[in-house]
């Protein structure tokens, strides 16, 4: 398997950029103040922004410059290699030792997630330290990591902060695509670009808190809190009638190895067609399991967690993996009837080498389902190489990734996933990826995803007849945004229709570093070859986009071969863009019906087409199919050139309720 490179095909028009340490970011001083009601947010908003839109979760999300702090705010700042960037709604608290944030619990808790960040290592590799958690008069310690943080450098980077440019021949882009003879390297500064800063750690407090109560996070060292997740988890689920791992010598201390106690349960449960059963504890599985037939079940992920080392492999293996770690995985050829469910998958996964096979679900899976599952550092959370069809993926949280979230890649065909929960990937969120043999007839459904640290919320390349409907996005930090739709990456062309509908986007439109411009909250792509499918854009809210609304862009190489054509907006909310509605870089048309659009930044349609100026007009048409409020739309129809290569950034403000 080889994860998809990130690959563009047009030098950058940037010189080296300087990297902002972490101590330079600007700091406000915040003294304690009194205890305010609870204040809970979804994506960093009031909930009622996005109503119906992404993942319903059993956790209240409460972010940490909305409670009682005695530390310093950061931020909003969206520049990418900054930590108040990669924070949940562009803000955090950052803390000394001794300094404090204070939660009012919305609810009744017994458990909480924390998101935060510590300092790396000088060398690299990460450090440990303690965060005192004061609920009510009980404390208790968490001890906090960025073993799994911090990555710097070129892709697919490094976590030396101290090494030199790990492509010393390339451009300083964010990809392996500009040739040698471009331009030599300039110095930099170490580290280069530092990124993925935040982890999170669960706690299950041992007892109920009742709603009003306060939850006290104290640092003893540097430590930038983000937010806290309280949830009141059910007891642990008890299945009697099954094969329970513990009679096949499953060790739930951690400290023996598991894996072959999970093989003679699996293979006892499929004769005896019984379940799996997997009683609280934690579980040593440093490999993958092999799955074909079979129900997998545990006591709640927040009971039963199998988690693994990464194992060095003596010899690399035929699919490239020079890595193997704990994850379940369909057979070669493919597996049916699989059924994961109620259990954490914990990874060690702590640098990004695309051929490895460490991902928490791998494989191909048909006719199978995945509930409830909680899964944070390995490779990519799930990952599925088809042929393959009907999977059906839901309520499951993913956090933490090097890589993607969720990966359809090749050949995945009518699989749903629904009311997922996706925070701090280190590539797109969630991906559709038709390389060699195209996806077709799937959903991604009333997912959320926040914070992906490279590339896009939800991105599609290629594929027919799929939808991405219900879904709410925020915060993408750099190289994406919140919604792509990409001719790219060697996929198969779309066809049939492609359906996008009645998601919300929140702070994206990010800057591409290889280009210097801003991308779209949605932005189309056509680098391998032009988008001609049946696209239709419905019901969308675009909220604070940082640049554009909607891009479309083609390749400078490729500029005049390729375009993207008839893509229908309709009924849209674009509240607050940084410059245009609409920016068009090449050829093609679109069509838009009442897509209203507020507190625009620059002009309506930035509309340069594939840069030929002529007499004509833009080579770009714009179809008004009517009620476009906001008058961005009319004066620039049906092709009036109007191309500022990069407008100044108007930045919008707060959006709120439509009327």
């Amino acid at each position: 398997m080889l994860m998809k490179a990130r690959r563009r095909s047009v030098p950058p028009r940037l010189a080296a950029l300087a990297v902002i340490p972490l101590v330079a970011v600007s700091l406000n001083a915040t003294p304690a103040h009194a205890a305010p009601a609870p204040f809970v947010t979804r994506a960093g908003l009031d909930p009622a922004l996005v109503a119906g839109r992404g993942a319903a979760v059993n956790f209240a999300e409460q972010e940490a410059e909305n409670a009682r702090f005695t530390g310093t705010l950061i931020g909003p700042d969206r520049s990418a290699y900054s930590l108040p960037a990669e924070a949940s709604g562009r803000k955090a608290v950052q803390l000394a030792a001794g300094q404090y944030v204070e939660f009012t619990l919305p609810a009744a808790t017994n458990a909480i997630t924390v998101r935060y960040s510590i300092p790396d290592a000088q060398g690299g590799g990460g450090i440990t330290a303690p965060l005192t958690v004061t609920a009510g008069r009980d404390s208790r310690t968490m001890t906090l990591t960025s073993q799994y943080s911090y990555l710097y450098n070129q892709y697919p980077f490094s976590n030396d902060p101290q090494t030199g440019l790990l492509h010393p021949d390339w451009w300083i882009t964010e990809c392996a695509c500009v040739p040698a003879a471009t331009s030599p390297a300039p110095e930099i500064t170490k580290p280069f670009r530092p990124m993925h800063f935040y982890d999170e750690q669960r706690l299950l407090l041992g007892k109920t808190y009742r709603a009003g109560s306060t939850i006290r996070l104290t640092a003893s060292s540097p430590t930038v809190i983000d937010l806290l997740d309280s949830s009141l988890v059910s007891a642990p689920h008890v299945e009697l009638v099954a094969a329970n791992v513990l009679l096949f010598g499953a060790d739930p201390t951690g400290r023996r190895d598991s894996a072959p106690a999970f093989d003679k349960a699996i293979a006892f449960a499929r004769k005896a067609k019984l379940k799996v059963y997997v009683p609280p504890g934690t579980y040593q599985v440093n490999r993958h399991i092999i799955v074909d037939d079979v129900t997998i079940e545990g006591a709640g992920n927040w009971y039963t967690i199998i988690k693994g080392h990464q194992v060095t492999l003596p010899t690399p293996a035929p699919d490239g993996s020079v890595h193997t770690g704990v994850g379940f995985y369909g057979k070669e050829g493919g597996s049916s009837n699989v059924h994961l469910r109620d259990f954490a998958i914990e990874g060690d996964v702590r640098e990004r080498i695309d051929t490895d096979q460490v991902n928490g679900v791998g494989g191909a899976l048909s006719n199978s389902t995945i509930e409830g599952l909680h899964i944070r550092h390995t490779k990519v959370g799930m990952w599925f190489d088809g042929p393959m069809d009907n999977l059906r993926i839901s309520g499951n949280i993913i956090v933490d990734q090097i890589a993607d979230g969720l990966n359809f890649h090749t050949g995945v065909t009518n699989s749903l996933v629904r009311n997922n929960f996706v925070r701090n990937s280190g590539d797109d969120g969630l991906a559709l990826w038709s390389e060699k043999t195209a996806d077709s007839g799937n959903t991604f459904d009333h997912n959320t995803v926040q914070t992906p640290t490279l590339a896009n919320g939800i991105a599609v390349y290629g594929g027919t007849d799929n939808t991405i409907s219900a879904n709410l996005i925020a915060d993408p930090i750099r190289e994406g945004s919140g919604l792509h739709v990409g001719s790219r990456f060697g996929a198969e062309p779309f066809a049939g229709a492609l359906t996008i509908k009645d998601n919300s986007v929140v702070r994206a439109g990010t800057l591409e570093l290889n280009w210097n411009i801003g991308l779209g909250a949605i932005w189309f792509y056509a680098l391998d070859g032009s988008i001609n499918a049946d696209i239709s854009v419905t019901g969308d809210h675009y909220l604070d986009s940082t640049y554009n609304a909607v891009l479309l862009v083609s390749d400078w190489g490729v500029k005049d071969l390729y375009s993207i054509n008839d893509v229908a907006f309709k009924n849209l909310h674009i509240d607050g863009t940084g410059t245009s509605v609409v920016s068009a870089r090449t050829a093609g048309s679109a069509s838009f019906e009442n897509v209203d659009a507020r507190n625009v930044g620059a002009v309506g349609v930035n509309n340069c087409g594939s840069f030929h100026f002529t007499p004509a007009g833009s080579e770009f048409t714009l179809t008004d199919r009517g009620r476009n409020d906001g008058a961005w739309l009319s004066p620039y129809v049906p092709n009036t050139i109007t191309c500022n290569d990069r407008p100044p950034v108007v930045p919008p403000p707060a959006p709120t309720t439509w009327p």
